[in-house]
């Protein structure tokens, strides 16, 4: 029987235990934490992420910060802007929105953010220290699934994990995480990509598959190895009719076809999305807490 992810409900475990150490904090005399947000143009799906993360600080007793800026910002004045944030001693971490404007280097933003203040993990110091396995920001969507599996207590100990797509955001950093030498971890991993050929092949080898591509749908059931556990990170809009909107969110995973096949499933929505949040939540904190010292 096949057993859901339920990614909404351990958030709000780890938004509890957040507002505990809040509660905590306070109580000791010791400052709030505070995240700031930096929000380039009118996005409606960057607006919509940024705004999901200002009602999660407000949940858990965090101060929030929304630094909105126009589409047409400079190179020079987005910089100027974090190098503020970077100095800014009331923040203690930030986040800078992407995707950025075509003609921003996204790279040289990211790059600018102080590794201390990196809570979404994207700062190459912080990506060093997990590809080393040392104490370090680690990106949010990664360590939320990591958080997920930790949780529910799924077995990966010497477990085939398949990983479709190799992005430094979520592909390259799960395959980080999932061959460490730790709980959750211990996994033989095969990250797989565009070029990848047999590519069913597989994933149907797959104990615990990753989707991380960004295609609606993409994983079918003949592409799924019973029992596996599936992990779906695709966020993807597709016209639905029935909805105010237009459309509705889905995954990479045909959910409906797959969920009898495995022993665990994320969905969409509900799945790694609540626990994204709650992950860069935990950074912060963790940002919070170092300055105690």
């Amino acid at each position: 029987m096949t057993s859901i992810l339920d990614g909404k409900a351990t958030s709000l475990a780890i938004e509890a235990e957040l507002t505990d150490a809040v509660t905590s904090r306070l109580g000791s005399g010791k400052k709030r934490p505070h995240l700031a947000a930096v929000l380039v143009g009118d996005n409606p799906a960057s607006r919509a992420y940024v705004g999901h993360k200002v009602k999660a600080c407000a949940r858990v007793g965090f101060e929030s910060t929304l630094v909105e800026r126009p589409l047409d910002i400079s190179q020079e004045e987005l910089l100027q802007v974090v190098h503020e944030l970077n100095l800014d001693p009331e923040v203690d971490g930030f986040i800078v929105q992407l995707p950025l404007p075509d003609h921003i280097n996204d790279q040289e933003v990211l790059e600018a953010v102080l590794p201390s203040k990196d809570v979404d993990g994207f700062h190459p110091v912080n990506a060093g220290k997990m590809a080393l396995d040392l104490p370090c920001f680690l990106p949010a969507t990664p360590m939320g699934i990591m958080s997920l599996l930790e949780r529910a207590n799924i077995d990966t100990q010497g477990k085939h994990a398949v990983i479709l797509g190799r992005s430094s955001i979520v592909g390259t950093p799960m395959a980080l995480l999932l061959r460490r030498n730790g709980v959750p971890g211990n996994c033989t991993v095969t990250v797989c990509h565009s070029r990848t050929q047999d590519l069913a092949d597989h994933t149907r080898r797959a104990d615990i598959l990753v989707a991380a591509i960004g295609r609606a749908h993409f994983v079918t059931e003949d592409m799924v190895k019973p029992g596996a556990v599936v992990i779906d990170v695709g966020i993807n809009r597709i016209p639905d009719a029935t909805k105010k909107s237009g459309h509705r969110l889905t995954g990479d995973v045909d959910f409906d076809n797959v969920k009898s096949k495995c022993s665990w499933i994320t969905p969409v929505p509900g799945g790694v999305g609540p626990m994204t949040i709650a992950s860069l939540m935990q950074n912060t904190l963790t940002a919070c807490a170092q300055k105690d010292a």
